[in-house]
C-alpha cells in the first residue's frame, strides 16, 4: 500500500474512470457511454472517440439519459452514465429510483464534480447530497474512490457487478494515496494507516487530508488508525468494529454534508453494534459557494487541522487526554 501523505503527484479522478471506461469498450462491445452534454469535463469524448456508434448525447436532459440507460441494460447493454452529481443522480433521482434500482438494471451511474472543491461553479454545482440519496436506494451500490488509481479499479469493479452502481468523484485533480497493488473489492476497506488510540473513517480526497493529520498527532505519541472506507454501501461492518473495538473512538472524515453520508452509514452501524464516541468532518448542514478548492476547504473545515481539532475532543469524550 502507499500512504505518502500530501503526495505531490496529482491525477484526475475523471480521467481514471474514462480511462477505464475505454479498455472496458475494447474488451466488451456491450458497454456504452451516455452523457448530458458533459462529455469534455467527464472525459467521454476519449470513449466518443474511440467509439462513437456506442456513446450516446443526450444533450441537457438528465432524466431522459437514465431511462435510455435503463432500456439499454434491460436490453443486455452495459451502459455508463455520467454527469455532474447535482444532476445525476440529484435531477434524475426517480428514475434512478424506479427504472433502475427497482428492476435492478444494470446501470452504472457516474457522478462527477462532487464536494465542495468543485470551486467556483459554487453552490448548484457542488454535490453535497449524493450519497445520501443514493445508500437510501435498495439494489445500489455506491462507491466514493479516493485517487486515479481507485477510481480505475472502482470502475472495471462496477462493470464486472450485475446491477446498479453509483460512483463519486470530484472535480479536482489528488494526490495517489494508492498504487496498482493496492487491493479493491466492493464492501472491503483498507487500512492505510494501522493505530491504537483513535479511528478515521474517510473517503474521497479528504483522506489525504486524514493522512496528514494522522501523521501530526504521531508526532504527539497519539496513534491514529486510518481506514479507507472506499464502499460507501454495502458497509464493511467488520473493518470498522474490528478497528473501533480497538480504538474505542471515531472520526469520520467525507467532503458531503455529515447528514446522511459516510459518517451517517457509520453512526447507524456502531448504533446497533458498539456505540462509542465518534465525531464527524464534513458539511455542517449548509450549501457551498464559488470560491477557489482549498479555500472552500478552510472555510467548510475540511483539512487537517480540523481534524486534528476532532480527534482531540472524541479523546476527551473517550477519557484520554
Amino acid at each position: 500500500m502507499s500512504n505518502q501523505v500530501q503526495n505531490l503527484n496529482l491525477k484526475s479522478c475523471r480521467e481514471a474512470h474514462a480511462d477505464a471506461l475505454v479498455e472496458l469498450g475494447k474488451k466488451d462491445k456491450k458497454v456504452m457511454a451516455l452523457t448530458a452534454d458533459v462529455s469534455p469535463s467527464t472525459y467521454y469524448n476519449k470513449f466518443a472517440k474511440e467509439f462513437p456508434e456506442r456513446f450516446i448525447e443526450c444533450g441537457v436532459a438528465e432524466q431522459n439519459m437514465m431511462g435510455v440507460a435503463a432500456g439499454l441494460a434491460l436490453s443486455g447493454k452495459i451502459p455508463f452514465l455520467a454527469s455532474y452529481a447535482v444532476f445525476s443522480p440529484g435531477r434524475n433521482w426517480d428514475q434512478l429510483r424506479v427504472s433502475v434500482c427497482y428492476t435492478k438494471a444494470n446501470v452504472k451511474i457516474i457522478g462527477a464534480h462532487t464536494g465542495i472543491t468543485v470551486g467556483p461553479d459554487g453552490a448548484t454545482h457542488q454535490a453535497l447530497e449524493d450519497l445520501a440519496i443514493t445508500r437510501v436506494l435498495p439494489n445500489l451500490i455506491v462507491l466514493a474512490p479516493c485517487d486515479y488509481e481507485e477510481t480505475y479499479k472502482a470502475t472495471i469493479a462496477a462493470y464486472k457487478h450485475q446491477g446498479p452502481v453509483y460512483i463519486r468523484f470530484g472535480r479536482e485533480k489528488t494526490p495517489i494515496l494508492t498504487d496498482k497493488k493496492t487491493p479493491f473489492k466492493i464492501g472491503q476497506a483498507n487500512v492505510l494507516v494501522a493505530g491504537r488510540d483513535v479511528t478515521i473513517i474517510g473517503c474521497g480526497a479528504l483522506l489525504n487530508e486524514a493522512l496528514a493529520a494522522a501523521k501530526e498527532l504521531k508526532s504527539k505519541k497519539i496513534s491514529v488508525e486510518v481506514i479507507n472506507c472506499h464502499t460507501i454501501k454495502p458497509l464493511d461492518k467488520k473493518t470498522i468494529l474490528t478497528s473501533v473495538k480497538k480504538t474505542q473512538a471515531v472520526v469520520v472524515v467525507e467532503e458531503h454534508q455529515i447528514t446522511g453520508g459516510l459518517g451517517g452509514a457509520v453512526a447507524e452501524m456502531l448504533a446497533q453494534n458498539y456505540p462509542v464516541p465518534m465525531e464527524m468532518i464534513g458539511v455542517q448542514d449548509a450549501f457551498g459557494e464559488s470560491g477557489e478548492a482549498e479555500e472552500l476547504l478552510a472555510k467548510y473545515h475540511l483539512k487537517a487541522k480540523d481534524i486534528v481539532v476532532a480527534i482531540k475532543k472524541v479523546l476527551v469524550r473517550k477519557g484520554q487526554n
